[in-house]
């Protein structure tokens, strides 16, 4: 199974290795639809064969979903055709989400199915039909199909892995479903041969809810990348190390991943740097991190430069002390930009004060025990806070 799809891959894709290039990733789409298609097509007349031969509704109907999989690899493989067309005036950062609208084509193409197999099935069982008769090459057909169906889910999970694709695991998740519900039609038919009992009906409507369970499924995951996903977390880690190898920044915050598809991302981040540091140098040293990450992570690089009080004991001190009361709150609460205004009467603390998406407490109550608590430290101290969420999970 493996030694296939690595046979597969040499033979379609250049540079496997590069999967960030958006040239590759369309390579291994393509590799996925074609086989998808050529096998779907024939698993499809084999399928239709057996159903005619055995007068089953449900062969029949599992023969026109392969139909429906061959479509949804020809789905596949324009997804990741468009996907690879270059940024133009009307879309300047790229195609690349075309990738996840295939995805959510192919879903909808699964919901259609499962719904016209439902109906199908239900008139079944309202009016029998007890000529359905099994044959051993119906048997030989449908096993060969389960087959076929297990190595292509792996096929399809191998490449969804190896590029990030929720297409792709779309496609491997829609032929797990299909191996599952041909397995149930070949336990049906020997059931009802034996038996003399026609549940045929029965199990229509059962790969039914596993069709439309596995295209409820691929909705929701090809959908939730158009809407905004957070970036993964070692992706976070890959940057954070690679910023702080730069001795100069102590730190990072308000990171940022904006996704135009798989293998096209923005990103931004403020780089914390010690005050005291020469501009031009530290601005030189900027241009260097973004051109680096830019080589690395293949994306657009935007790093705002912040910076910090690093030998004001005074100032690192009290930092230390409004993070301690902050916590006192909720463990959960960050702090960052954080600095101080002296005047005569008065010290102003400004910093942004991240709090999660979970926190039950509305702005205005994080504000008042925040700037309560902050005043038992010194009543000189008048906070001024930002409330922001976090956008990726630190």
């Amino acid at each position: 199974m493996l030694l296939l799809t690595k046979l597969l891959t040499r033979l379609f894709v250049k540079n496997s290795d590069n999967v960030n290039d958006p040239d590759v990733r369309t390579a291994y789409g393509n590799m996925s639809g074609i086989v998808g298609i050529f096998l779907n097509l024939c698993l499809f007349l084999a399928k239709l064969t057996a159903g005619v031969m055995s007068a089953s509704i449900s062969v029949t109907a599992d023969a026109f979903n392969n139909l429906s999989d061959a479509g949804s690899s020809v789905v596949t493989f324009l997804g990741f055709k468009l996907a690879s067309r270059p940024a133009d005036k009307e879309h300047p950062f790229g195609h690349g989400r075309y990738e996840y609208v295939a995805g959510l084509g192919i879903s909808v193409v699964i919901l259609l199915v499962g719904i016209e197999l439902l109906k199908s099935s239900a008139e079944k069982i309202f009016n029998p039909d007890n000529s359905s008769e099994i044959t051993f090459l119906s048997i030989c057909i449908l096993a060969v199909s389960v087959g076929i169906k297990l190595w292509m889910f792996f096929f399809n999970k191998i490449l969804s892995k190896k590029i990030s694709s929720a297409a792709l695991k779309a496609t491997s998740l829609d032929s797990l479903t299909d191996c599952a519900a041909t397995s149930i039609v070949l336990f049906g038919l020997l059931i009802s041969n034996l038996t003399g009992i026609n549940i045929d009906g029965y199990l229509g409507i059962l790969v039914a809810i596993f069709i439309l369970f596995t295209g409820v499924s691929t909705f929701r995951e090809s959908l939730s990348p158009l809407l905004g996903n957070p970036p993964a977390p070692e992706f976070v880690r890959n940057i954070k190390e690679t910023v702080l190898q730069e001795k100069m920044i102590v730190g990072i915050h308000d990171l940022i991943v904006h996704d135009y598809g798989p293998g096209r991302c923005i990103i931004s981040l403020h780089a914390e740097i010690p005050d005291d540091e020469d501009f031009i140098r530290a601005h030189d040293t900027i241009d260097i991190v973004e051109k680096t990450l830019e080589r690395k992570f293949n994306c657009m690089t935007t790093i705002h430069m912040d910076p910090i009080a690093t030998d004001d004991e005074y100032t690192l001190n009290l930092k230390d002390e409004v993070q301690n009361v902050l916590c006192e709150i909720s463990p959960e609460f960050s702090i960052h930009d954080f600095r101080i205004v002296n005047g005569e009467t008065h010290i102003n603390v400004i910093f942004d004060l991240v709090v999660p998406y979970n926190c039950k407490m509305s702005e205005d109550e994080i504000l008042t025990l925040a700037k309560n608590n902050i005043r038992k430290i010194d009543s000189k101290l008048i906070p001024v806070i930002q409330v922001e969420k976090a956008f990726i999970e630190h």
